[in-house]
């Protein structure tokens, strides 16, 4: 049995309805011939969502990506380094000894995935910095996913490849050459090397695009892209990620009075934060009518469940796997 035919089979109510609900309305924005954006928030690409994300990315079925730094340079690393990962399936047992242990031994832990600080992040360290550098001489300013692309398609990075290529969904971006918003990149780990780089004089701050030039970047897009109907937005998790790119279209109705502006045309979230008070991530869709991002008749879901369950069955289901 495909996965579409499983869920439409045993998923019938609760959260395992409003994904059924979810990706059935994507797929129907799709065979409209509108464009989708997805935010990417959390730690999805160290939860290897690259696996189902990337052939997204190929097949057309993902148009822009709003992801947050780390979700940039993780599926690098996952790339470069899988096999020095570490798993802990009881971190929830760990003691804050065993904790700075697992610090002493340069493993970053993200629930139950360490990150190995030496192989990920210092082998991308290095070649990152010679691009960071050549731009800078070179008087080009360009933004964090534009350096990254250039790593990739580089070629630099396949001796140290540790997963199938087609499993990084970073990968397949690039050779799309798909627009990318990274909101708050400097909070990443590049980010912070970059910012290091800077503190001690060896690179210029100019020389990487800010997050306002990602706002007009990404206001140009769906200037150019969302016609009369507007663009999809399917958010994973909640924070920066997603709520940066949804501003775009007040921001283009209201500040720039282009009244005109169709909302967004589909809007699905999920999320393990529940509806609470005062909380962007555990907002109901419908808040976002008052803010001028989705109107009344805009499709729109909310699943109250774990990304990493649920984004591979959707992503599945619209795969036709």
């Amino acid at each position: 049995m495909s996965i579409k035919g499983f869920v439409h089979e045993h998923f019938k109510h609760f959260n395992a309805a409003a994904l059924v609900d979810a990706a059935s309305g994507y797929e129907k924005h799709l065979k409209e011939g509108k464009k989708m954006l997805v935010s990417l928030a959390g730690a999805m690409s160290t939860a290897e969502l690259g696996k189902s994300l990337a052939e997204m990315i190929r097949q057309d079925k993902i148009h822009y990506i709003s992801c947050t730094g780390a979700n940039l340079e993780e599926d690098l690393m996952n790339l470069v380094a899988h096999d020095h990962y570490k798993r802990i399936p009881h971190y929830r047992d760990l003691t804050p000894k065993q904790e700075r242990d697992l610090l002493n031994k340069g493993l970053n832990r993200v629930t139950d995935t360490c990150i190995p600080e030496e192989e990920a992040f210092r082998r991308l360290q290095y070649h990152i910095f010679e691009l960071w550098k050549t731009a800078e001489n070179k008087e080009q300013r360009k933004f964090p996913h534009e350096f990254m692309y250039e790593l990739l398609l580089s070629g630099v990075l396949e001796q140290y490849y540790q997963i199938p290529p087609e499993n990084s969904w970073m990968l397949a971006a690039a050779k799309k050459n798909i627009p990318i918003v990274v909101p708050g990149w400097e909070d990443s780990t590049l980010g912070n090397i970059f910012a290091s780089y800077c503190i001690k004089g060896e690179l210029q701050v100019s020389t990487i695009k800010s997050g306002i030039e990602y706002m007009i970047y990404l206001a140009n897009l769906y200037e150019n892209y969302a016609g009369n109907e507007g663009i999809g937005f399917f958010q994973i998790g909640g924070g920066i990620a997603g709520d940066f790119p949804i501003c775009v279209v007040p921001m283009l109705s209201q500040d720039l009075e282009k009244t005109n502006t169709p909302f967004w045309s589909y809007f699905c979230q999920i999320s393990d934060s529940t509806t609470s008070y005062g909380s962007y991530s555990g907002a109901v869709p419908n808040e976002k009518i008052t803010w001028g991002k989705l109107d009344v008749d805009t499709p729109k879901f909310i699943i109250e469940s774990d990304a990493t369950i649920v984004a591979p069955l959707i992503f599945g289901y619209i795969l036709n796997w």
